[in-house]
């Protein structure tokens, strides 16, 4: 996690070298500070952070809307702080969207226990954010191959059996992926065929 980039939105400047302090224990070395929600949104859009702590209340706005952004527009983790008679309130409108609410004061164990779960959520989601993309890409590839099929069995009357087995012997034979091999079938027609 050394390489790892946390962005802090807080207005107030004591509050910012606790949390800079805190933060740099638990390996984000560098944080990044906002004084706004408003340059923060603009600070998410330019770099992917993985944790984003939200110092609660901000100059231009509460918070909870920054931290509900920051969830549906990045993967990294979002701790909210917020005084402790408006933390009930505040977790029942961000919770269900993945921020988690740390209520003000807090211990220092508090914080980083916080921080951990926050960091561990960012992970997760960048996890399944992966396999996603995995399952996007073979599904892809599979419609790719299903429209070579499709075309070799309209234009040269092949079964599906047949058109399956001349992709596989094609790619075999010439060192290729199924894919582009139905790349080419696609673009070019059947070679020989």
């Amino acid at each position: 996690m050394a390489a790892a980039l946390a962005l802090i939105v807080s207005a107030g400047s004591t509050a910012n070298q606790y949390l800079a302090q805190h933060v740099a224990e638990l390996g984000y070395q560098r944080p990044v500070f906002a004084a706004s929600a408003n340059a923060a949104r603009r600070m998410i859009a330019e770099k992917p952070y993985e944790m984003i702590l939200i110092n609660a209340p901000l100059p231009d706005e509460l918070g909870h809307e920054l931290a509900l952004f920051a969830v549906q527009n990045t993967r990294a983790g979002v701790l909210m702080m917020v005084k402790v008679g408006t933390a009930e309130q505040v977790a029942q409108r961000v919770e269900q969207s993945g921020v988690l609410v740390l209520a003000k004061p807090f211990s220092g164990v508090a914080f980083r226990q916080a921080v951990h779960m926050a960091a561990a959520s960012s992970r997760r989601l960048m996890m399944l954010q992966a396999e996603n993309d995995k399952l996007h890409e073979k599904m892809m590839q599979l419609r790719l191959v299903s429209r070579a099929k499709c075309l070799l069995i309209e234009t040269h009357g092949m079964t599906e059996a047949e058109a399956h087995r001349y992709i596989e012997k094609e790619a075999m034979n010439s060192r290729r992926t199924r894919e582009q091999v139905a790349e080419e079938i696609l673009a070019e027609g059947v070679p020989g065929g």
